[in-house]
């Protein structure tokens, strides 16, 4: 009888650790670098380390032959040379996660940048990582208060969904996100996430003692790409963010807030890395990729059955143009859009909010309830008619026309007074104390100016006031 044959898989020695794969350094053109890979070819999205330490990043933006690759660094290359060893990580870039971030400042790769050590956590996520699929997403009904006026008013954040702040430089866009902070992370249950995307450095320092001032920095990440980091970094920090969101719902089953300044500079970071990798530009001069990179971003901000990531970003708005193609883009994804305006701010009506070109999808009877819904078309009708009487106002006077024109002029500048407020995080500066405002006393204050109840009041006495009682407390004075 013959053995039985030899079990040859049992025999055979375990295959050996993976070798890393190893490149060498081609040319270097700034934040540009080219690596000529003699085994197989790292693909696209990539992390690569060179220098000396292994401490600068490259991302592998694409292929140039058989045996290059095009990257683009996302520290700065200073000490790299022709020929210098690069070495591919295996993976794509990845950041923490985890309770331990709850409290911290960090940077897009993950690393502790408040002086507070090294991050208590194993846990790791690619930064770049397909969206929800749309089986697996939930929408909600339920509106999203911040205690300001003319947004619950006018135009309701959704529970779950996305909100812009959109204006020009100086109309108090920053002023208005970190308004929102203070009122919304405070009473807010879940974690809240602050991504700043090309910030200065000062703001987010402020933002930083702010939050610890309010109590409220032990619940929240702040994420930042500052504004004299590498384009790479800045284009990759608010991917980063959405990682650290994403596992505080799927994982965690928290409710995130996710607010981000400023989506304007994630596409003018694209602008930039497409412009390194020498792609032709489209309209305006933005990247040909424009759509696309911005989708990426936006479609992984969604509610699933376990938790919903609701966003508040603020848009930067290139010479008040609100055609311009980064800001039409960024509309198509929001369910809010609040355009701020820079007449409004030179009258000093703050918050600066245009109320004829703010919007949103949850201001409709069935979401809001009539009552809201009612009072906020009186609002705006009121608003659209006195913007068409102004021209006759400039020319002829306020005397010359009908008592019932009069009475919409009348009934329009109080309402602008009402909707205006003092913010917490301007107190130092105007001298006035913060008002959060319940979105019933905002209703309940709109429907009695409407009313006339206030029309033998001056103006002014409606003027950064919180609750329209308050009114006769000004008048008293």
């Amino acid at each position: 009888m013959s053995p039985p044959p030899l079990n040859m898989t049992a025999l055979t020695p375990p295959p050996p650790l993976m070798q890393l794969n190893h490149g060498r350094i081609v040319a270097v053109r700034g934040s540009v670098v080219d690596v000529r890979f003699a085994a197989q070819l790292p693909p696209p999205r990539q992390a690569l380390r060179s220098g000396d330490k292994n401490e600068i990043v490259l991302e592998v933006q694409g292929h140039l032959g058989a045996d290059l690759v095009r990257t683009i660094a996302l520290t700065p290359t200073r000490g790299l040379a022709r020929d210098m060893l690069v070495t591919d990580t295996g993976h794509p870039l990845e950041i923490p996660v985890g309770e331990a971030l709850l409290g911290r400042m960090l940077n897009v790769f993950g690393q502790a940048i408040d002086g507070k050590g090294e991050l208590a956590t194993q846990q790791r996520l690619p930064i770049q990582r397909p969206p929800l699929p749309l089986s697996q997403r939930t929408t909600s009904t339920a509106t999203f208060t911040t205690g300001i006026k003319m947004i619950d008013l006018l135009a309701p954040l959704e529970q779950g969904g996305k909100g812009g702040l959109f204006g020009g430089a100086g109309v108090g866009k920053t002023v208005l996100i970190t308004e929102m902070i203070h009122n919304m992370v405070g009473r807010y249950s879940g974690v809240s996430l602050f991504c700043g995307i090309g910030e200065r450095c000062r703001e987010a320092e402020e933002l930083y003692r702010e939050m610890q001032a309010a109590g409220v920095l032990d619940k929240t990440v702040m994420i930042f790409g500052q504004m004299n980091e590498a384009p790479g970094a800045r284009f990759r920090v608010g991917h980063a963010a959405l990682s650290v969101a994403e596992h505080f719902r799927d994982t965690q089953r928290r409710d995130v807030l996710l607010l981000i300044d400023n989506i304007f500079r994630f596409v003018q970071a694209g602008m930039e890395v497409s412009g390194l990798m020498g792609r032709i530009p489209s309209r305006v001069g933005y990247q040909p990729t424009l759509a696309t990179e911005l989708a990426e971003l936006e479609e992984r901000i969604c509610s699933s059955a376990s938790a919903s990531i609701t966003s508040v970003q603020a848009v930067y708005v290139p010479a008040d143009d609100l055609t311009d193609p980064s800001a039409t883009h960024t509309f198509a994804h929001l369910s809010a859009s609040i355009v701020l305006s820079r007449k409004r701010a030179s009258q000093g009506l703050y918050p600066a909010v245009d109320p004829l070109r703010s919007d949103s999808k949850m201001l409709s009877p069935t979401v809001v309830g009539q009552r809201h819904y009612r009072v906020a078309l009186a609002v705006r009708r009121a608003f659209a008619e006195y913007e068409d009487l102004k021209d006759i106002i400039a020319m002829l006077g306020l005397e010359e026309l009908s008592q019932k024109d009069r009475d919409t002029v009348s009934q329009a500048r109080r309402l602008e007074r009402f909707l205006t407020q003092p913010f917490f995080t301007t107190e130092q500066f105007t001298g006035h104390a913060g008002k959060m405002v319940e979105l019933e006393q905002t209703i309940e204050g709109c429907e009695r100016i409407l009313a006339d109840e206030f029309a033998h009041y001056p103006e002014r006495a409606l003027y950064m006031i919180g609750a329209v009682d308050e009114a006769k407390k000004q008048e008293a004075c």
